[in-house]
Parts: C-alpha cells; structure tokens; sequence
C-alpha cells in the first residue's frame, strides 16, 4: 500500500462542513454568465466555486474552454459570493497561470490522472506550493493508477491531497454516462481514512435528472462532498448541457439531502453488533457451500479428463445464467449482481478443472 501524508480538512485553512458541496458552470463561458451563476449560487448551500477553464474534448472543434482570460472572471464571482474557487488543471501552464491568478484549489481531470508523463508535469509545476489538490479517479477503473497520481502530487510537497470520484467510463450500456463502482471509492476510504473524498454526480450520471439519488448514495456511503455543475441556462450551455441544473434547482438538490451520522452509540453499536455476528455466521456458511461446489467441480474436471470433454459447455453455463437469474429476482437481487456473481464462481470452477485436466499441482 501506498504510503501518503494527508493533511487533514480541517487543516486547510477553509471553513467547510460536510458535505462539502463544490458547484459552478461545466465551463466559463462569458463573464456575465459566470457572474450570475454564481450570484444565483450564493445562498444554495455551496462551499466552493467552479468552472471549466480550459476543457479536454474528446473531438476537435468542440469548445475546449475560454482559457486564461476566464480565471479572473472565476475569481471575481467568487469574491462577489464570498467562496473559495476551484479550476481543473492539466498542464504545468495551466498551474501557472491558476496560481497567478490567486486560484484557491486545484484538481486534476480523469484524463489528465490516467497519464502519469501528465500528471508528473503537473506535480513537478506544484513543487513547494502549499495548495489543496483534488485529483479524479482516472476513466479506467484502476485504483493503483489513482493512488500513483496521488503519489506524484504528494513526492513534491503536496499534502492537502483528496480525491474526486466521478466514475468509470465502459463499453458496456448503463443508465449512467460513467459506472460508479462504488468499491472503488470505498477501498480508497478504507486504504485512507482521513482523505476527503467528494462525489462528482454531473459525470457519474450524464443526466441531470439521476443527479439527486447519487448525490444521496454518496452521502449513505459517508463521503465527504459533492461536485456538481451548475449553469445559469444549462440547455443552452456550451459543454455538457445535459448533466448541468439551474442554480435554483441546485438549491433544491442540496436542501433534500439527509445527512447522517457515521458515529454510534452503545444502543446502536451492539445492535449493529449482533447483526454483523448473523452476518459473519452466514459468511461462513457460504464459504462452506463454495468448498462444496469445487469439489464437485474437480469431479466434474476429472471425468471431463478421463473422457475427453471439453472444460468449457456454452449450453450448460447459459442455462446456468438464465436459472440463476430468474430464482434471483425472487430474492430482490439484482441481475448485474448475479451475474458477477455466477461469473466469479464460474471462473473459479474453470480454475479448477483446469487443473485436474492438466494434471497442475499447485500454481
């Protein structure tokens, strides 16, 4: 594991209660349009201002940001409510230039976190800066190349480090423009305790209308904030349009919000207790079943061995899919659950036939 030193949030000079809420336009556009939307944010609940300053596209000729000119409009706006600003950087320039400008926070982009040659400009550009730095989970689900980039920020005297999950991009169809993948973000809160972790739903969802439900996952899963963007006329923005909310509706989002408590009292924490104890007792109980189901799947191996069958049956472990899936819906579990499920167990079950066929002792 990583070895980082994290400064605490309470440490970074900010007045920020959880959840941390950072909001502001996808992009700076005009500084009228960045001067209401933040006037209109002013009393929604935000802790930080944002906005998109320079813009990595995936195509040419769409709007990749008004660059360098639209920080001291960001700056200006947020005097005017008040807040601290926030701008994503991507190039030793671009650090540059938000430092020069009296920019309060950084954080680095999903696109920028998956190079580490980028991510090493940028840190090299912050060496002996003392300022926070968020940084994105890269868009491939690799929590060894988000720690890294963390690394880098941290070798150069970077310690206000927190990080910014705005899920997985895949090929596969989802509801969501970026998977959450939760277990990422909950291994990264496990590995480190005290960094802050802000939720980004703009990007998760792709759509504003899923933006209240995963801001409200967010915080059941104790994270510290949300990032979400907000536009004074969202459909008429020039990026992102459809994942951005009216100031107002901002507003409405964060005032819906439950908040709650991470810390138990005695009530709570042996009743938590005994259910936990039902839990473990159940967990032993499947790993007894899985034992189980091996040695079967070893026999199996050996008489697909002894008769010269094939490991692999495509009818048998469609069949396999389509029971399980059903009996499961019955149950209240869900599809994509199963699944990754009966594929685990299938893989594990392949393993082991697969040395019975090959006649592997140990690997």
């Amino acid at each position: 594991m990583s070895n980082l030193n994290i400064v605490p949030l309470k440490d970074w000079g900010f007045n920020f209660e959880r959840p941390i809420i950072i909001s502001g336009p996808c992009s700076c556009e005009t500084e009228e349009q960045m001067l209401e939307t933040a006037q209109r944010l002013a009393d929604k609940g935000i802790h930080v201002l944002r906005a998109g300053i320079w813009k990595p596209r995936t195509r040419p000729g769409m709007f990749e940001g008004i660059g360098k000119e639209g920080l001291a409009w960001l700056v200006n706006a947020a005097k005017q409510i008040g807040k601290p600003t926030t701008v994503e950087v991507a190039t030793a320039q671009h650090v540059e230039e938000a430092l020069e400008a009296g920019i309060d926070i950084l954080w680095i982009g999903a696109r920028t976190t998956v190079n580490p040659f980028s991510v090493q400009e940028v840190a090299d550009a912050l060496r002996g800066v003392d300022i926070p730095v968020l940084v994105k989970n890269p868009i491939n689900p690799d929590l060894q190349l988000w720690l890294g980039s963390m690394e880098r920020l941290n070798a150069v005297g970077i310690t206000k480090l927190g990080a910014i999950h705005r899920g997985f991009s895949s090929y596969e169809k989802s509801k969501y423009r970026n998977k959450p993948m939760w277990e990422l973000p909950v291994e990264l809160r496990r590995l480190y305790p005290n960094m802050p972790i802000i939720v980004d739903p703009s990007h998760i969802c792709g759509v504003r209308d899923l933006i209240p439900s995963v801001s409200q996952k967010a915080l059941d899963l104790d994270f510290d904030g949300l990032m979400i963007e907000s536009h004074r006329d969202p459909d008429n923005a020039w990026s992102d349009a459809s994942q951005q909310v009216t100031p107002e509706r901002l507003g409405e989002i964060v005032s819906s919000l439950v908040v709650r408590s991470s810390k138990l009292d005695d009530y709570a924490e042996n009743k938590l207790e005994a259910l936990r104890a039902q839990i473990d007792r159940i967990d032993n109980y499947m790993l007894e079943i899985m034992g189980e189901r091996m040695e079967i799947a070893r026999k199996i191996g050996e008489f697909k061995r002894d008769n010269g069958i094939t490991i692999l049956q495509t009818n048998r472990w469609d069949e396999i899919i389509h029971d399980r899936v059903k009996k499961a819906a019955k149950k209240e579990l869900t599809e994509d659950f199963v699944k990754d499920l009966m594929e685990a167990v299938h893989q594990e079950s392949i393993r082991h036939q697969t040395k019975i066929m090959n006649n592997i002792l140990a690997e």
